[in-house]
């Protein structure tokens, strides 16, 4: 018997039969058929796994971090006031017959608190010195005075100057109007348009400009 393959008792070596034929087949319907524990077993994944399809997913939220939390911390804009304190600024107003600016600055001059111009509230060019204009900077200058906690302000008014016109433009009344209407108190009003004790040749030619 050769690797599974019996020689029968005649002469004829090439007559042969075999018998694990019907064997290997029944063996492999055996496996093919489980039973007891092992088959219920498989059935039981199947089930589990087939639910596991069908359910949504669930992302599993992480849990925090142990250790230092941040504590917020609360932003406050503007210095600490008493109730009824007044804390003044420097409103620089600038009315030229071009434009007009507000121009809000603490007591020294040199911190820059808020500036808006005619031009940023108008369109038009012809327009950025119209008073018009100039109540609209006026009143974004004080809404951010309040935010900041600044109730009063100064007032400097001044023209354009030097060798030119001494007269401010048609913004600076409406610009200063509109700060005291938006309930900034206002302290001192003082003129500050630069006026030239010498100075040079003013342009426009000795017979003046031509219109």
């Amino acid at each position: 018997m050769e690797n599974g393959f019996m020689y029968p008792k005649s002469k004829n070596p090439t007559v042969f039969t075999t018998h694990t034929t019907a064997n290997n087949n029944k063996s492999c319907r055996e496996s093919s058929s489980l039973s007891g524990p092992r088959r219920g077993l498989a059935g039981a994944h199947e089930s589990l796994a087939s639910s596991l399809l069908q359910q949504p997913l669930k992302i599993a939220e992480m849990a925090p971090r142990k250790g230092k939390t941040q504590k917020e911390e609360q932003v406050v804009l503007g210095p600490n006031v008493m109730e009824g304190e007044n804390v003044f600024g420097v409103a620089h107003i600038f009315a030229s017959f071009n434009d007009t600016f507000v121009h809000v600055t603490d007591l020294s001059g040199k911190e820059t608190i808020v500036r808006v111009t005619g031009g940023m509230k108008v369109k038009a060019d012809r327009d950025e010195a119209s008073p018009y204009a100039a109540m609209l900077a006026a009143q974004d200058v004080a809404e951010r005075c309040k935010a900041l906690k600044i109730s009063a302000l100064h007032i400097k008014l001044r023209a354009t100057g030097g060798n030119r016109t001494k007269t401010p433009g048609p913004g600076a009344q409406s610009a200063l109007r509109a700060l005291a209407r938006a309930g900034m108190k206002i302290g001192r009003i003082e003129d500050v348009t630069p006026i030239p004790s010498d100075s040079t040749r003013r342009k426009g030619g000795r017979r003046g400009r031509r219109l």
